[in-house]
């Protein structure tokens, strides 16, 4: 087997597991959307899962995406070794670097214009609190959502408990969440007393404790990316030239 041949061959396993795993992803995105009542009474079944575990069906539109996209990119890439086409290979191309693109631009306003950081986070924070107030005890959907990581990360609100102050929740049961208080029930003056952090303040620690394994999935994830461009566009080239 010539390199070409290898190079082929390495394109067609890579880009057949993501094939795999995005079917799979998308499998299971579209099973928790549409048959959820199979799905909570499988999690109940677990042995000792909490009964929070019946929010993870509000990943299902999460898990559809994300599937989508790992199952048009292993296509594109196995497909275009396999047939050898140069316009597969190129839009395969297309689509990590401008996946890898984002990528180091997030990086690049994380880690030098932090002040433009600062205000996008302060953005996102008031959009995520305009959610809560809205819609948080209304809309299955982002309550679902809020709840799992309420319980996930052991935090209460985007910055505390005052962001559900006003919310359809509140309002209609008055009392808070049950994630904002160490008891129950969480009255305004237990939610108040309470040292439950805010889910943003917990996500930066949980970030800042796990920072070095962050970085080097990040740096692996990177040179995948890197590899699997070099790989696709030595590709295109070789059957560029094979044609002419």
């Amino acid at each position: 087997m010539g390199c070409f041949g290898f190079l082929k061959a390495m394109m067609f396993l890579f880009n057949g597991i993501i094939f795999l795993a995005g079917a799979a992803i998308l499998g299971v995105g579209i099973w928790v959307k549409v048959d959820s009542g199979s799905v909570l009474n499988f999690l109940q079944k677990i042995d000792g899962a909490p009964g929070e575990l019946g929010q993870l069906l509000n990943v299902g539109y999460l898990l559809i995406a994300v599937g989508a996209v790992l199952l048009i990119l292993g296509f594109l890439g196995c497909c275009g070794a396999v047939r050898e086409s140069r316009c597969m290979l190129l839009l395969f191309f297309i689509i990590i670097l401008i996946v890898f693109i984002a990528e180091v631009a997030g990086a690049i306003v994380l880690l030098v214009f932090k002040p433009l950081a600062a205000s996008l986070i302060q953005r996102l924070g008031d959009a995520a609190v305009n959610n809560i107030k809205k819609d948080y005890g209304n809309n299955t959907d982002i309550t679902g959502l809020w709840n799992t990581t309420m319980t996930t990360l052991k935090c209460c609100g985007f910055y505390n408990y005052s962001d559900f102050t006003n919310s359809p929740f509140v309002v209609k049961n008055l009392v808070y969440p049950v994630q904002c208080c160490s008891g129950s029930p969480c009255s305004l003056t237990n939610a108040f007393n309470s040292t439950v952090p805010g889910c943003f303040g917990a996500l930066k620690k949980l970030i800042d404790d796990n920072a070095v394994i962050i970085i080097a999935v990040a740096l692996g994830i990177a040179a995948l990316e890197l590899a699997a461009m070099v790989v696709s566009m030595t590709l295109y080239c070789k059957i560029g030239s094979k044609r002419d």
